[in-house]
């Protein structure tokens, strides 16, 4: 990817899409130096790593009124934990480059200046790794149906690895409409065969999941979400990342 200016980042905060209300988004991932300097270390310091942690920081224009936007989401999410996907520059088309993690919502800071356009502050502190993937499901593909995403070369999984997914709903219609997203994986493209690695929670509203394998090693390398749909005239829309960390 060529250097850029930031001018398209995506960001899903659990069942929210912060795209159109943020314009500051802020990912940070870090190891703790634990000092492990002793009499053999020739006048050096040494260190080894510690706990791991991520934070991600947005900020943007404020808007209430329905559980859309920023406002309400964000009310309902503070102090709970749940899935982050943020784009690197680009769309959320499947294949494009994806940062996400299992967070809480730490704070939320509102309303300033008179004259100015209302804002917005907010951190997430993670639970989770930050993990380097890529989206498999684009938000803007309403799902009516059962069905399967597209194939991603993700690779194997060595042991003590996991595969990662992050599952956003950001809009749900419908009487009683439910889907049932999992993870697949195959040997090749064809998913001739596939085996399910993961399953979401059944969802009915909009809201945000994560899963995760156990980290057993898995020698198939193609990835992809898949789904089940139940209802009378149900129609979703999400975004899903996939990734290994």
């Amino acid at each position: 990817m060529a250097k850029s200016v930031l001018l398209n980042v995506r960001a899903f905060a659990v069942g929210l899409d912060l795209t159109s209300a943020s314009n500051k988004i802020e990912l940070m991932s870090e190891v703790e130096e634990k000092p492990t300097t002793n009499y053999g270390s020739d006048g050096y310091t040494e260190v080894v790593g510690g706990l791991a942690s991520a934070e991600i920081a947005g900020e943007g224009q404020w808007e209430a009124g329905d559980e859309t936007l920023v406002d309400d989401a964000t009310w309902a999410q503070l102090g709970g934990v749940g899935p982050w996907s943020i784009s690197a520059n680009n769309s959320a088309a499947v294949g494009a480059l994806a940062y996400f993690t299992q967070a809480m919502r730490a704070d939320y800071t509102l309303l300033g200046e008179v004259g100015e356009v209302a804002p917005w502050t907010s951190t997430a502190k993670s639970s989770w790794p930050l993990v380097r993937g890529q989206f498999a499901h684009p938000p803007g593909t309403a799902r009516t149906a059962n069905g399967t995403g597209t194939a991603l070369e993700l690779g194997a999984v060595p042991a003590g690895k996991r595969v990662y997914a992050a599952l956003h709903v950001l809009s749900v219609a419908g009487t009683t409409p439910s889907i049932t997203a999992r993870v697949e994986s195959s040997a090749d493209d064809t998913f001739a065969d596939p085996t399910t690695r993961a399953t979401f929670d059944a969802a009915t509203e909009a809201g945000g999941q994560a899963v995760r394998t156990d980290g057993t090693a898995i020698t198939d390398t193609w990835w992809r979400l898949a789904w089940n749909v139940t209802g009378t005239s149900p129609s979703f829309l999400f975004a899903a990342a996939l990734g290994i960390g």
